[in-house]
């Protein structure tokens, strides 16, 4: 069987995150699989223009697709993203966070939403595999927020994430070929890959570097206190990439998050049914709340009104 495995970079061309990318497929290649690569700098993303009509059509059951979907090429690279079984992505950090082509073209996948698709018989089932791959010229403090912005993108279309990297310390065009550890990283990173991908679906799991991050399910190293969400559920701490709630331990005198046992994994927006419960928020706050109220939605035209006349110079 021949696996299909893409990838995407937000990256310049023939510098550290294309370069480092190519490494990781190279070894998907050799391991005989199909490969595809896009550099987004090569095709037109535009902004979400937050118009909502996509999510609108979900809390009615419906499939609207994207506004933009005839004005760029969004459209074009997801038909062939959603048909593969693994995808790596690779993108810049200049300031904490991948850069801003990369969250462009992220941010308009929620007109894709996978399990919303897939609920309505849009799209076929499908167990997809990521890598990511953060690149910057510091160290992880200047690259904090890089690896758990990339993976947070990754939840809309059902990317089970199975390996990460943050290569750390490479500014200069091209300079991580002078890194011989980190290349091979790459290549074990598209290794990784093959091996989860041929693996059984129910028993895939983590293959990168088991001391990263706090999060023992999805591996970020991003956590916040807990508070009370839409539906009254709280945790004490929370996990602020993939939504899991639990609790700190000290453990063998180390700092762990501990995952409740019971109900920590509610939200776990790495599952289909995680990601179910936010469709069902939008739908009940954007629908049931606004959109099917004419009485809010008149009074929010009214009370807009005064914004709307307010003028201050531009430059």
């Amino acid at each position: 069987m021949t696996y299909k495995v893409m990838g995407i970079t937000a990256g310049r061309k023939n510098s550290n995150s294309e370069i480092l990318l190519k490494e990781a497929l190279m070894a998907c290649e050799e391991a005989g699989a199909q490969i595809t690569m896009v550099n987004l700098s090569d095709y037109t993303i535009l902004d979400c223009t937050g118009c909502t009509a996509c999510t609108m059509a979900m809390s009615q059951g419906k499939n609207a697709g994207c506004v933009l979907d005839k004005k760029d090429d969004k459209k074009r690279i997801m038909d062939v993203m959603l048909d593969q079984d693994a995808v790596i992505y690779s993108a810049p950090t200049y300031d904490l966070q991948p850069c801003a082509l990369f969250t462009r073209f992220c941010q308009r996948s929620l007109a894709y939403e996978t399990s919303f698709l897939e609920a309505i018989g849009a799209i076929e089932r499908r167990a997809r595999l990521a890598g990511l791959i953060a690149v910057g010229g510091s160290t992880r403090a200047w690259q904090s927020m890089a690896l758990e912005s990339m993976q947070a993108a990754m939840f809309t279309t059902d990317m089970k994430v199975v390996d990460m990297i943050l290569a750390t310390r490479v500014p200069g065009n091209g300079q991580c070929v002078l890194n011989d550890e980190l290349i091979a990283r790459a290549h074990k990173m598209g290794e990784n890959i093959m091996t989860a991908i041929q693996t059984p679906v129910e028993d895939r799991h983590w293959l990168g570097d088991e001391d990263m991050g706090w999060c023992p399910n999805c591996h970020s190293n991003a956590l916040v206190l807990g508070e009370p969400q839409w539906d009254g559920v709280s945790y004490e701490v929370e996990c602020q990439v993939c939504g899991c709630g639990g609790t700190l331990e000290k453990v063998d005198g180390k700092w762990k998050f501990v995952i409740d046992p019971v109900n920590g994994r509610l939200k776990d927006r790495t599952t289909v049914e995680g990601r179910q419960l936010h469709l069902d928020e939008i739908g009940y706050t954007q629908g049931a709340m606004f959109y099917a109220n004419p009485e809010n939605m008149k009074l929010a035209q009214q009370k807009k009104q005064k914004y709307i006349d307010k003028k201050y110079p531009a430059v």
